[in-house]
Formats: structure tokens, C-alpha cells, sequence
């Protein structure tokens, strides 16, 4: 069963959960401010909220190509993936201005859907509009004691610069003498990562579906000039129809040129960011060439026993073994994305992200049609109780904290915005 993609953290993967929807709030016309906690890092800078952690990643299988994709062909529904050839990328959308603000009288608490060190999520239904949200929560006096004020003051304010169909929606925030409250998207369908699981690996039409919407996320996300540093399959979620959307911002960050800190998950990091160099917008393409092999081969290139410090030291050496049931024009459009040599590596060269969009292994990608949903997902969550269907999620114990208490707030004034 999937985590919370993006709400909660403690594994090397996470995940949230996000739904298109109206404002939660009836008074209020415009969508209020959001904000989220970081995730996690390498050598414990930053541990965000998110669900329980997921298993060690498996050996790399030693199966043949034919073997592979027997159980996602079980899971898939048939004409999946991609039309024809590249288009113009989806218009960048508007900046959001959040106004208003929301109380946890607004909402009906309906079950948890995730915990993790800072917290839990919860879906909850407005009581105003009746529709169901995510709602995240996090403990100030944890936030605060895992150094991740400025992550979490940081998601806030990138979600609610951001509006695509691709990224979960942050509706509003609060706080209280305790904790932090984010409204978000509640996303039916799970993580990515859960589907993968299952299915070991996906089959070359599969990825390429998963891939080209991810593709056009970054890229809008870098014409904001924001830097997602947290691509993983945890922190992708199905929607009820199956396309994605990336959750969990507490390590985007506004970067023009150049940042130098440390975060994201080992496996996933790029060389410039393990050697602590300055780095750009670059790292997310590197990640996006780590999430294709991991989805096409159920493994990430550089893994290594769960050793973070084995992984730093292959990711550092570069050398990638390409399983051989791999197609020809995936090994070609990995080798020029887990590359080490930023004048090579595709994102970071003059076509910008047009030249991943170009790249002849999204060759029936119709890019348009794509980001307007317009293109069968490959896979429909088993989805049946209508909205509020919360099944494709764990089941936890519930809080026993009561929300909303008054009282004396230290940490308050360390969220203006919230």
C-alpha cells in the first residue's frame, strides 16, 4: 500500500496524496497559502515528514527482458502511453496569491492516512464545500529540533508560487500553539513506488508515460527557476485516472544560477551534489535519468546494499551497467542524463529542456496533449468507493492528540506565514 507521498518522511522513497479540487473554504475565492515539510537527506540534514519507510530496495533482478514485466502486465490497462511526436510545453500558469486563513473547525478529521517523525496526514473533508484534502501536520517542536524551519518555510512559499497538473495543490495553512497545518490535494491512487513494487519493473511504454509527465513538471518547475531536488518514485502519486503528480516540496528551493546545499535521497543525488559543489536546475535531470532506470529495471543504478556511503562512492566513480533487455534508445537517453559531464548531459545544454522532450525515446510523445491529460494513463488505481476513497493507503492508529490547543507558542513566530 502506498505512503504519503510528500506529507510525512523515513524512508529512502515518500510519496503524498493530492486531488484536483475547488477551495476548501466558502468564503474565500482565491486559494489560500500552503506550505510542507522537507524530506529526507543523505547524512541526516534534513528529515522531513512522510510515511513509514519502505523496505530495502531488492537485489537488481537477474531476469531477461520477457520475464520481467509479467505482473504490471496484470496491472496495466491496455494502449498505454504516448502519442506522436514533441509539441509546444504546457504555459506556464500565473503565480498563485493565497489569501485567507483556515482553522481545524473547518475540517471533519476522517483517518490517517501516514506518520512520520515530524507528524501525520490526514484525509479530512471541508465542511464547507464537502470535498476531501490531505491535511499534514506537523509537530513545531520536532520541526524545529531536526533544524528544518527554513525547508518547511520553504515548501510553503514554492507551492504557493506553482500551479500545473503534474504538482499537488497546496489550498491553505495554519497553525497553532503546537503544530503546523497544510490543506493539500488528497491523491487517490498511492505512490508510484508501490506500483513499481509490485510490478518489479515497468514495461518501456510505461516508463516513458510516467517519465514525460515528470518531464513536463520539471520543466515548468525550472521556467519558475525552482529546483525540485526530491525526485524519487515515493513522491510521485496516481491520481484516480492515473496521471501524475509530484508531492513533497520541502526541498525545492528558488535557485537562478547556483546552490551548494546537501539534501535529497542518496540514491538519487547527483555527483556535483555528493562532491558539494556548487550545482543548478541540472540535478533534477540527472534524477529524472535515475527514476527512468529504476523504473525500467526495478533497481537504481548506483545502489549498493542500503549504504549510503557505498552509493556516494559509485555515484562519484560513474560507471552504470545498462541491463541488457534494456531498449537501445532508453541506454542512449540514460548515458546523456546520468552523466557526470554537465556539458553533456541533457537539460543543461542550450535546448534546455527541449532537448529531453526531443530525444528520439519520447520520439510518439505528443507533448501538448500529454499535459493536458488528453493521453490514457497505462494504469487506473482500483479506485471504488467514490471520492474519500482512501483504500490505496495504509492503515495507521489514530492521533490521540487533541488540535487546535491555545497556550503559550515558542515557536511561532519562526512560521510568518503559516
Amino acid at each position: 500500500m502506498p505512503n504519503l507521498g510528500g506529507l510525512l518522511k523515513k524512508r529512502r522513497k515518500d510519496s503524498s496524496i493530492s486531488k484536483d479540487s475547488d477551495h476548501p473554504h466558502p468564503s474565500n475565492n482565491n486559494p489560500p497559502s500552503s506550505s510542507s515539510p522537507p524530506t529526507q537527506t543523505p547524512d541526516g540534514e534534513g528529515a522531513s515528514m512522510q510515511t513509514q519507510s519502505h523496505p530495502t530496495p531488492p537485489q537488481p533482478p537477474q531476469q531477461s527482458h520477457q520475464s520481467n514485466a509479467s505482473s504490471i502486465n496484470d496491472l496495466v490497462n491496455a494502449g498505454a502511453a504516448g502519442n506522436a511526436h514533441n509539441a509546444t510545453p504546457q504555459a506556464v500558469t500565473k503565480e498563485r496569491s493565497t489569501r485567507g486563513k483556515y482553522a481545524q473547525e473547518d475540517f471533519t478529521l476522517q483517518r490517517t492516512l501516514g506518520t512520520g517523525s515530524f507528524g501525520r496526514v490526514h484525509l479530512v473533508q471541508s465542511k464547507h464545500n464537502h470535498r476531501f484534502y490531505a491535511m499534514k501536520v506537523l509537530k513545531k517542536a520536532q520541526v524545529v529540533k531536526m533544524k528544518q524551519i527554513e525547508h518547511t518555510n520553504d515548501e510553503r512559499r514554492m507551492l504557493n508560487r506553482v500551479r500545473h497538473p503534474f504538482l499537488v495543490t497546496l489550498w491553505g495553512t495554519w497553525q497553532d500553539s503546537r503544530n503546523l497545518y497544510m490543506v493539500m490535494d488528497f491523491v487517490e491512487g498511492g505512490e508510484l513506488f508501490s506500483l513499481l513494487r509490485k510490478s518489479q519493473r515497468f514495461p518501456n511504454p510505461v516508463a516513458k508515460f510516467y517519465a514525460a509527465e515528470v518531464t513536463l513538471a520539471l520543466d515548468y518547475l525550472h521556467q519558475h527557476q525552482i529546483i525540485y531536488r526530491d525526485l524519487k518514485p515515493e513522491n510521485l502519486l496516481l491520481d484516480r485516472h492515473g496521471h501524475l503528480k509530484i508531492t513533497d516540496f520541502g526541498f525545492a528551493k528558488e535557485v537562478p544560477d547556483i546552490t551548494w546545499t546537501l539534501c535529497g535521497t542518496p540514491d538519487y543525488l547527483a555527483p556535483e551534489v555528493v562532491s558539494s559543489k556548487g550545482y543548478n536546475k541540472s540535478v533534477d535531470w540527472w534524477s529524472l535519468g535515475i527514476l527512468i532506470f529504476e523504473m525500467l529495471c526495478g533497481f537504481t543504478p548506483f545502489w549498493d546494499s542500503g549504504s549510503p556511503v557505498k552509493i556516494y562512492e559509485n555515484i562519484l566513480r560513474g560507471k552504470v551497467k545498462y541491463p541488457p533487455y534494456l531498449h537501445e534508445d532508453a541506454v542512449d537517453l540514460l548515458s546523456q542524463l546520468i552523466t557526470s559531464d554537465l556539458t553533456k548531459r541533457l537539460g543543461n545544454l542550450h535546448g534546455g529542456s527541449e532537448d529531453v522532450k526531443n530525444h528520439v525515446w519520447f520520439a510518439e510523445v505528443t507533448w501538448d496533449r500529454l499535459g493536458r491529460k488528453d493521453i490514457d494513463a497505462p494504469y487506473i488505481p482500483p479506485i471504488r468507493g467514490g471520492q474519500g476513497d482512501a483504500s490505496q493507503y495504509d492503515k495507521y492508529p489514530e492521533e490521540t492528540e487533541h488540535y487546535g490547543m491555545e497556550g503559550e507558542d515558542s515557536y511561532g513566530h519562526l512560521f510568518p506565514d503559516f
